[in-house]
């Protein structure tokens, strides 16, 4: 035990003294920036293309869109995302002369990749809703447009929240690997703790604790919004 206590200590003295936990915040502060912003973009594009996906087809522009959309999907799902932020930083952003830290690159990255996996899941929750909701819609003299955005996708994201959730879960997660393109995430934030003081054990099980206590507090908020949610769909 006495070993394990000098790992502590000499962590503590790091994280505390020295201000460690300045590096641990910034990460905290980054990783959650940029898996609340990816999310947040990836649903956006993802009902874009989930709505292109379930347009009927009788015209040539819908065939076009959804081939489009079709292999944005593909290309997303396809490649890691890893590689997809070295090719965005490294090759896509020198090549266009574009200037975005390595937050902003990541930010943009995982709501692309994002997109592609949320495109799916709005698809499947807009499938799940009765399709005589969006023919009242239309029966009632709304657009296509409007009867998805009223009616059929609200209805739709109550369908798919969990799985949003666990899409949340995973952006978290893999924002461990945004120290690619040199952004400060949790994972660079306690490798640093852990390079200075020469000792890695404790700086990585507390940077374990905090993805766990993280994903916790995600789980527990999807769970109170289902609640919610149920409790609305009673009162009605």
């Amino acid at each position: 035990m006495g070993g394990f206590g000098a790992k502590v200590d000499k962590f503590i003295e790091m994280f505390i003294t020295y201000k460690g936990y300045v590096k641990v915040l910034e990460g905290l502060r980054n990783t959650l920036l940029i898996a609340v912003l990816g999310l947040l973009i990836g649903i956006v594009i993802g009902t874009l293309i989930a709505t292109v996906r379930v347009v009927p087809k009788y015209k040539r522009l819908p065939r076009v869109l959804n081939a489009i959309c079709s292999f944005y999907v593909a290309l997303f799902r396809g490649t890691p995302i890893v590689v997809q932020l070295l090719i965005a930083y490294y090759v896509l952003l020198p090549l266009f002369g574009g200037h975005m830290t390595g937050v902003e690159v990541a930010i943009l990255v995982f709501g692309l990749n994002s997109g592609a996996y949320a495109s799916e899941i709005m698809r499947g929750g807009i499938l799940s809703v009765d399709g005589g909701q969006l023919e009242a819609g239309r029966a009632v003299g709304l657009s296509f447009s409007t009867s998805m955005i009223k009616i059929v996708i609200p209805q739709a994201v109550k369908n798919i929240l969990p799985t949003l959730g666990n899409e949340f879960i995973a952006l978290i997660k893999d924002t461990s690997v945004v120290s690619f393109v040199g952004a400060t995430d949790l994972y660079v934030a306690f490798n640093y703790i852990g390079s200075n003081s020469y000792e890695f054990m404790v700086p990585y099980i507390v940077m374990a604790l905090i993805y766990i206590v993280l994903v916790l507090l995600i789980s527990l908020g999807i769970k109170l919004m289902e609640r919610s949610l149920r409790k609305s769909d009673r009162r009605h």
